[in-house]
């Protein structure tokens, strides 16, 4: 009886190995996995002299055969053209949005045409080679009332930049926790940056330095972009923030800033980039600068 119990049992373990092993051989279904919307696509920058990558995410509507505003959302220091996408919820509040994002890979060249290596210029790679780029490849409103950009840290100091040294490019510039002080003082402030500030921007009383500062910049400024600036309490970027809405505003320039809580960190640029996505599809949509306020 025992030995019969025991071939028994070997039975029906074997049955059901067999089984686990059938159930589990079925290839895996699609359902349920978050494929991302943004598509990786790839050109040749004449100011680069190299092929670069982007991301773009084209707005749910765009097989409808109209054309669309575009937002260029830059990346931060030891970041890349994918982080945006991977680290925030991005296509998720970017659904519904009627308007192209555009996420460029930039390396850690502070949006900027270095002084010191003539072949890493990054401004005409961005305002120039970029933007024909992606008027010639997608169908876009080739107008400065359809252009924003934007950017967290050293992207949002380019946005900044960018916006005011080609004001006939872009209506609207955010920067969310913005480097705007980078080629002032940040090598000082920030020793671990100086190497790759002072290849950018040379040493200090280099022309590049006032050429490329925002402060200076907004001086000098007769057609400025709407402004959005946000910062997080807890940031050390805080106070150079502070210092350009407090010049903004008898200039009489139209911008907004935010100040809630967070620090320099990506839980704090999620919370923040839906409400700067709404700012810019307001400009979009008004076609025009708001008031500022």
């Amino acid at each position: 009886m025992a030995r019969k119990a025991l071939v028994c049992c070997f039975i029906l373990l074997s049955t059901l190995r067999l089984t686990l092993a059938q159930t589990t051989v079925s290839p895996p279904t699609s359902a349920g996995i978050n494929e991302s919307r943004a598509q990786d696509a790839v050109f040749h920058s004449p100011s680069l002299n190299r092929d670069v990558h982007y991301l773009v995410l084209v707005p749910h509507d765009y097989g409808n055969g109209r054309s669309f505003p575009v937002l260029y959302l830059l990346h931060g220091l030891y970041g890349d053209y994918k982080n945006w996408d991977s680290r925030t919820g991005l296509e998720r509040y970017a659904k519904t949005l009627p308007f192209l994002i555009v996420m460029p890979d930039a390396d850690d060249g502070w949006y900027t045409n270095s002084v010191t290596v003539p072949g890493d210029r990054f401004e005409d790679y961005i305002a120039k080679d970029l933007v024909s780029e992606i008027d010639a490849k997608y169908r876009t409103i080739r107008e400065r009332r359809a252009r924003a950009i934007a950017g967290l840290s050293m992207g949002g100091y380019g946005a900044v930049k960018l916006a005011l040294r080609y004001p006939e490019l872009f209506a609207f510039a955010a920067s969310l926790s913005g480097a705007l002080n980078a080629p002032r003082d940040l090598d000082q402030l920030r020793p671990d940056f100086r190497a790759k500030l002072l290849e950018v921007f040379g040493n200090a009383g280099n022309q590049a330095r006032p050429q490329n500062d925002v402060f200076m910049l907004l001086k000098n400024s007769h057609d400025s972009p709407y402004f959005y600036l946000a910062c997080g309490t807890d940031d050390f970027f805080l106070d150079t923030n502070r210092a350009l809405a407090a010049q903004l505003s008898p200039q009489k320039i139209p911008y907004e800033y935010h100040e809630t809580a967070g620090g320099h960190t990506w839980e704090y640029w999620d919370s923040a980039l839906n409400s700067m996505l709404q700012a810019v599809l307001r400009q979009f949509e008004s076609g025009s600068t708001p008031e500022g306020k």
